[in-house]
């Protein structure tokens, strides 16, 4: 009985080992010998620039708590980690080391200027710290630690500068707010345009090596799942996303890696690389139940309450008789908006894999 059993075993072994990312994935990057990681970003990457900006709104707006102290960490924490360098600390922590980099990211920020989306009809309540102010404070760093241009350019050679995510928020905000799909297809153009701007004047700092992530597919968030919910069966997909959502994010995302493929032509002695955070949530998704996931409650938060996906915009996470799940390590969304450490190790993992490969760190 055991012996015929022991074939089975092997195999689903085997098939774990090819399915999932690689174990040596949480220290591939330090193949690249970064000695530094400069970010900028929102609540994706925040690691607590909001709480050191408005400590107010983090202990009034309690939803707000997880993103102010920067719980998030799919990307800029899980590289740090990989690389082997020291977790950045934020930029607004005045008493904070910055010797291995500066994480410039704050939650709830746009890519867009406050005032640009403001003429747009759009409303970016948490904070002004958009994509171009981040810019700003990454510069008047470099100015404290650089000498001029040329010994910043030096001192670059061995860092990792991520742009993003960033742009997601300039969408959340306008879609709640009662934007269409049509009416932000504009902003998209003008989030990319940003973006690019931003990518140019890093790489005046010295940037060779630059990672510019790409939008979630949204559409398969709770928050989206909830607030445009329909009858209309051909409206999901096969893992029940909201095709139409999932078609703008990939429509922002094609035109960002237009983008970005422009920037490399330009610059050819930097390396830019498209961060696939669509394709790595996506392909969490596909694989939940092996990653062990509850592949009934993938699309409802943990902590949350109401209606189907377990999702209330007028009962946040955090807010009084909120409840939180039993067991988080079952669940891909946290709070309907973020997803669980669980879910964002592995994205993370996925990403790292997909883009050593394009860093070109070993020749």
């Amino acid at each position: 009985m055991v012996s015929s059993k022991l074939p089975f075993a092997l195999l689903l072994c085997s098939l774990f080992f090819f399915l999932l990312p690689h174990v040596s994935n949480a220290h591939l990057l330090k193949l690249c010998e970064f000695e530094a990681i400069y970010n900028l970003g929102d609540s994706i990457s925040d690691t607590g620039n909001l709480i050191q900006e408005d400590l107010l709104l983090c202990l009034v707006d309690f939803h707000m708590v997880k993103t102010c102290i920067g719980m998030q960490r799919v990307d800029v924490q899980m590289a740090s980690k990989s690389a082997g360098i020291p977790l950045l600390n934020a930029y607004l922590n005045a008493n904070s080391t910055k010797t291995h980099g500066v994480n410039f990211a704050v939650a709830g920020s746009t890519a867009l200027p406050v005032e640009f989306l403001a003429e747009n009809g759009v409303i970016a309540p948490v904070t002004n710290s958009s994509l171009t102010i981040q810019l700003k404070w990454m510069g008047r760093h470099f100015n404290t630690t650089c000498h001029n241009s040329k010994d910043c350019i030096e001192k670059h050679r061995k860092s990792l500068f991520m742009v993003g995510e960033i742009g997601g928020n300039d969408y959340n905000y306008a879609f709640f707010q009662g934007k269409t799909i049509d009416e932000l297809t504009n902003i998209v153009q003008n989030v990319v345009k940003t973006i690019k701007e931003v990518v140019m004047r890093v790489i005046g700092f010295g940037a060779t090596r630059i990672v510019v992530p790409g939008n979630f597919p949204i559409g398969c968030m709770p928050i989206y799942l909830t607030g445009f919910h329909t009858n209309d069966s051909t409206a999901y997909d096969e893992f029940h996303c909201l095709k139409e959502l999932n078609n703008f994010s990939m429509y922002h995302n094609l035109h960002l890696q237009q983008a970005i493929k422009e920037l490399q032509e330009k610059y050819p002695h930097v390396t830019i690389v498209y961060g696939d955070y669509y394709n790595a949530f996506k392909w969490v998704l596909q694989k939940a139940a092996i990653l062990g996931f509850d592949t009934q409650s993938l699309q409802k938060a943990c902590c949350g309450s109401g209606g189907d996906y377990n999702f209330s915009l007028a009962k946040l996470c955090g807010t009084p008789n909120v409840p939180v799940c039993p067991k988080p390590l079952e669940r891909m969304s946290w709070d309907g908006i973020h997803s669980t450490q669980k879910a964002y190790f592995f994205m993370a993992q996925w990403l790292i894999r997909d883009i050593f490969q394009k860093l070109r760190c070993i020749a």
